[in-house]
């Protein structure tokens, strides 16, 4: 079956009418753990399951870096934040640095993007060079707006389509089908009632990315045929403790789904190991094109196909930060079932928008958590927790799954440690990656306690 699959696709590529329509859907924060395709049952995400059933499902998919700019931008690059300049949020990738889209266009394709596909100030999805673009196309127009553009198309040429929703990314809305007393909560989480609203409130994003993906799937169906790529993926993990702006698996670990009629066989998954630097260098070989030499991404297709089972031995990610409000850089390494996290500086307190500015759908929980950590020890362990952290964090997320457990101090894994500490430090060195810091630092001389009075109230700054 593989020897066939694989025939099939060198002859398609042969024929330039037979290249495959690519299609890429993008969510905003949203963490692999978050749906019933990957075990949550209090999120169902039918469109999801069934796009799984069709195709393959990912169980690890990572992205370059847990925040917007940076993450986008190395998918678009094919290249890590340090080499494409894009390190901090709301930064772009470097003047020269070339976008993969060129590399579709070459193959022959047409390409558009539509809603959040690229982030950063001023026009970022127009550096990246695609055809035709509508950055504004809000989640709640983007089916009008893609089945628009797709019937009104004259062209002959195959289609690379982006299409970026910004769910389930702050604020969540206040209206949600969820009742907050059935939501699932993760084990550093503290049980509030403002907690419980707002994850009720981020579930409905999360049904709401599900009912778009299904409409994508019509309308590629109606106007492309049955010929088409189409992948989902997000950029980043959600916005919450733990989550965003932070190397644990909450942050950086993504949903990845692909079906590709003939090509993908159907109710497969995988653990191959991939990054969002991949992304696009399969595109590109998925359409018969050349990619380019000497990116940090490399192609999976051979996974998409079942023509290989693996891709990656390690996994490389990195934070440097969100402006003033994330000011914590960090590195990370991945092999098999281990993490290491390297903490640049253990001497600032990790801060962030939402435990700084508190605001409704996004952190205005904070202010329960902070109350509740005053009488009790174990909220108090949390909120210390997210506020500190030693310079290294060495966790077996194949056993510790909300990497819980630091085993950077335990002897039995000494040797572990020091050969993962050498090959970060290798990369980093190989990388160009000085470790620079964006924002304005918050020392934990002034910032040592999770306590009120040390940090600004809802809306200050």
């Amino acid at each position: 079956m593989k020897m066939i699959r694989s025939l099939l696709f060198l002859a398609s590529l042969s024929v330039a009418a037979a290249k495959p329509h690519l299609l890429v859907y993008l969510s905003d924060d949203h963490s692999q753990a978050d749906s019933s395709l990957y075990g949550n049952a209090n999120i169902p995400t039918p469109n999801l399951e069934q796009l799984a059933a069709d195709g393959i499902v990912f169980h690890h998919a990572y992205v370059a870096s847990p925040s917007c700019a940076p993450s986008r931008a190395a998918m678009l690059t094919g290249l890590m934040p340090a080499r494409n300049g894009a390190e901090d949020n709301h930064s772009q990738p470097r003047p020269g640095i070339a976008s993969l889209v060129e590399s579709i266009q070459r193959a022959g394709y047409e390409t558009a993007a539509f809603g959040k596909v690229a982030h950063g100030k001023g026009r970022p999805v127009t550096r990246h060079g695609f055809d035709h673009v509508d950055p504004k196309a809000t989640p709640q127009v983007l089916a009008r707006t893609v089945g628009g553009f797709l019937a009104g198309r004259d062209s002959d040429k195959p289609l690379c389509l982006f299409v970026g929703t910004s769910n389930p990314h702050v604020p969540w809305p206040k209206g949600t089908r969820f009742d907050p007393a059935k939501v699932d909560l993760p084990p550093h989480h503290l049980d509030t009632p403002a907690t419980r609203s707002h994850r009720a409130r981020y579930y409905q994003e999360i049904r709401d990315l599900d009912r778009l993906l299904g409409e994508l799937r019509q309308l590629a169906a109606k106007h492309l045929g049955d010929d088409v790529l189409f992948l989902h993926t997000s950029d980043h993990g959600a916005q919450w403790p733990f989550g965003k702006w932070t190397l644990y698996d909450y942050g950086t670990r993504v949903p990845m789904v692909a079906a590709w009629p003939g090509m993908i066989e159907g109710g497969r998954s995988t653990n191959a190991m991939v990054s969002w630097i991949d992304l696009l260098p399969t595109l590109v070989e998925a359409g018969g094109g050349n990619v380019p030499d000497d990116l940090d991404g490399r192609s999976f297709l051979p996974v998409l196909t079942g023509d290989a089972d693996t891709h990656r031995d390690r996994i490389f990610t990195t934070h440097s930060g969100d402006r003033d409000m994330n000011v914590y850089p960090s590195r990370a390494i991945r092999e098999g079932g281990w993490k290491l996290i390297h903490n640049l500086r253990p001497d600032l307190a990790f801060t962030s928008h939402s435990d700084l500015l508190r605001k409704d759908g996004a952190g205005a929980y904070w202010g329960e958590w902070a109350e509740l950590a005053s009488n009790d020890e174990t909220a108090k362990a949390i909120l210390d927790d997210y506020y500190r952290s030693p310079e290294w964090e060495l966790y077996h997320v194949a056993e510790d799954r909300w990497e819980r457990h630091n085993l950077a101090d335990d002897p039995a894994h000494a040797g572990r440690l020091e050969a993962m500490k050498e090959a970060l430090s290798r990369w980093r060195e190989a990388q160009g990656d000085g470790g620079e810091i964006f924002g304005k630092p918050r020392p934990l001389d002034r910032r040592e306690t999770w306590s009120p009075e040390h940090f600004p109230k809802a809306g200050q700054r």
